[in-house]
């Protein structure tokens, strides 16, 4: 037998299974370590076979859920809010209007004073926070009904009836003169006034002190009103007529006593009302 190199041998060996290598490829340190002699075909089942461990390793096995992400903590719940105040709101009901104008006061009708002071009365309560509802802001023509459904569709918690007259002297307050009764859900509507006829008192209470401190001469009473009967929250009929007890002749009728023409005389009685219904707006609410 021919004498044979061993390396000579296994080199050629070598580049039988790997032809495509350059001598520089197969002087490298192969990036794994396999048997000698291995092919290319042998490294690439043997590669495979590693990543198909790998994937088997990371899938779940059979019955075994899969992983479930760690649960969140529930947002932290919110602090409740402060309960709202109740709202508070004023009606003001100029009396007359329209076709009916009232009696007949100096140069004007009653119905052009009682919307002046209206005016007058809810510019001070809305410089003072107040809020406030009228029944009319020009001369028209109002029913009984009307001005009750505006009072009671505000909800309000004192509604003025504001009236005028050269009778008497000084502020007439009236409240209305239906029996207290309990309240009820659903009031019969032209004796709603029943039910609040208590408040309606305590309210001419109020109005009677601040005008009694403002130096006007106040006379209380009670009386049929259909507006206000029909009216489901504290109410009054405030009726303004000139203060003759206050000229500087001394008590009586005197030639300077106020009128209702007089400007300060009507301001007078518009900041006292106003301060009554700040006043009011601290008492408890319930019929």
């Amino acid at each position: 037998m021919p004498w044979t190199n061993p390396t000579t041998s296994m080199l050629v060996q070598r580049m039988t299974c790997h032809p495509e290598r350059s001598v520089l490829q197969r002087s490298r340190k192969p990036a794994l370590s396999l048997p000698k002699g291995t092919c290319v075909f042998g490294r690439a089942a043997f590669t495979f076979a590693a990543i198909l461990l790998l994937v088997a390793i990371s899938l779940p096995t059979a019955g075994q859920a899969p992983p479930t992400p760690a649960a969140q903590a529930p947002p932290p719940v919110p602090a409740p809010l402060p309960p709202q105040p109740p709202r508070f709101l004023v009606v003001l009901d100029a009396a007359h209007g329209g076709d009916d104008p009232g009696g007949r006061i100096g140069d004007q009708p009653e119905k052009a004073f009682t919307l002046a002071l209206s005016v007058r009365l809810r510019s001070l309560l809305g410089a003072r926070g107040i809020q406030v509802i009228t029944t009319r802001e020009s001369d028209a023509t109002l029913d009984t009904a009307r001005r009750a459904e505006i009072a009671n569709h505000a909800n309000a918690q004192a509604c003025l009836s504001l009236h005028a007259s050269t009778a008497g002297s000084g502020v007439h307050l009236f409240v209305s003169s239906l029996a207290p009764t309990q309240s009820t859900r659903l009031p019969a509507w032209k004796t709603a006034q029943a039910a609040w006829v208590t408040r309606s008192l305590a309210l001419a209470g109020v109005v009677n002190s601040a005008l009694l401190h403002d130096g006007l001469t106040v006379t209380l009473g009670r009386a049929g009103l259909p507006a206000i009967d029909s009216m489901a929250c504290p109410a009054l009929a405030i009726e303004v007529a000139p203060d003759h007890s206050s000229g500087a002749s001394g008590p009586g009728p005197g030639p300077d006593a106020p009128s209702l023409d007089d400007p300060d005389y009507q301001a007078r009685i518009a900041e006292a009302l106003a301060a009554a219904v700040l006043e009011w707006k601290t008492e408890p609410r319930q019929p």
